[in-house]
């Protein structure tokens, strides 16, 4: 055995982790720490109370290729949760895949603003265009045992996912996945709320994104067109006839074009639109209601 591999194989955990963590670090990976505990974790099937736990326990060395694979993903750019299949979001574990977004927190604001509109009605009814995972509609499910909600998506590998994200969240009883562009797969309306976290970067920017997003997202969930707002315009243009009176519509944006997508909301007969920012002071969603 070399050095190198004797050192290896006699280090604790905690040493593995904190190795793994230079490793990342020097490759300028921002969340070194937490991305290394996180693989390690992983490998062993420990939560973080249990790796801290064990320490100063010897690392098993019959674990090491499966954490050197892992490794070599993150340290070609792929997203942990990518790697992990899977993201927290409003507290709740979400499985992603590759026709899907890793869950973000700025899209967390939708699901506040939805909890907001509907905590007081007795039964409402939520639509969300372009569901992905489902982690818009479902956590709002997850949290309004009285609502029901149909995500909508292109793609059946997503809609594989966010089905067995409703199961795995108890909520798939009051959730349906349909397949179809935008609202073309309903056969009526009624809807409480209408979310979306649609494509809106626009098809020249793309190559310019951070690699994690650029080489690992699904390139139809990025692609909103020459300038962008092509979702929104359908969405803008639609919505109103499958809303309720008063129904609320709520859409995560990018950061500059928050008084775009308000122009189109207004065109298209909204009231109350408002544009909020996200915790980095970004315009980030922009919501209305439909006219009572």
């Amino acid at each position: 055995m070399v050095d190198a591999e004797r050192a290896a194989s006699s280090r604790t955990l905690g040493q593995t982790w904190r190795a793994l963590r230079d490793r990342f670090e020097a490759a300028g990976i921002p969340t070194a720490a937490l991305d290394a505990r996180l693989l390690v974790r992983h490998v062993l099937g420990l939560d973080q109370t249990g790796l801290i736990a064990r320490e100063a326990e010897p690392w098993p060395a019959e674990r090491g290729p499966a954490l050197d694979a892992l490794a070599a993903r993150r340290l070609t750019g792929e997203p942990v949760a990518r790697i992990l299949g899977v993201q927290e979001f409003y507290g709740l574990s979400f499985g992603v895949n590759a026709a899907t977004l890793v869950p973000r927190p700025e899209t967390e604001m939708l699901v506040d603003f939805g909890l907001g509109c509907l905590r007081d009605r007795p039964a409402p009814r939520i639509l969300d265009l372009g569901t992905g995972t489902g982690c818009i509609v479902l956590a709002l499910l997850a949290n309004l045992p009285r609502a029901s909600g149909i995500g909508i998506d292109l793609s059946a590998e997503a809609l594989d996912q966010a089905r067995a994200n409703a199961e795995n969240l108890g909520v798939a009883d009051r959730f349906e996945a349909l397949a179809g562009d935008w609202f073309a797969p309903l056969t009526g309306g009624g809807f409480d709320l209408i979310v979306s976290n649609p494509p809106y970067i626009a098809t020249g920017v793309i190559e310019t994104l951070a690699p994690g997003v650029r080489d690992f997202d699904p390139m139809a969930a990025l692609d909103g067109g020459p300038d962008g707002l092509a979702p929104y315009r359908i969405i803008a243009s639609e919505a109103m006839d499958y809303l309720t009176p008063g129904g609320a519509l709520a859409l995560e944006i990018g950061h500059d074009q928050g008084h775009m997508v308000e122009a189109l909301l207004k065109a298209a007969g909204f009231t109350d639109i408002g544009v909020a920012s996200d915790l980095a002071g970004h315009d980030r969603m922009v919501t209305g209601f439909a006219r009572k």
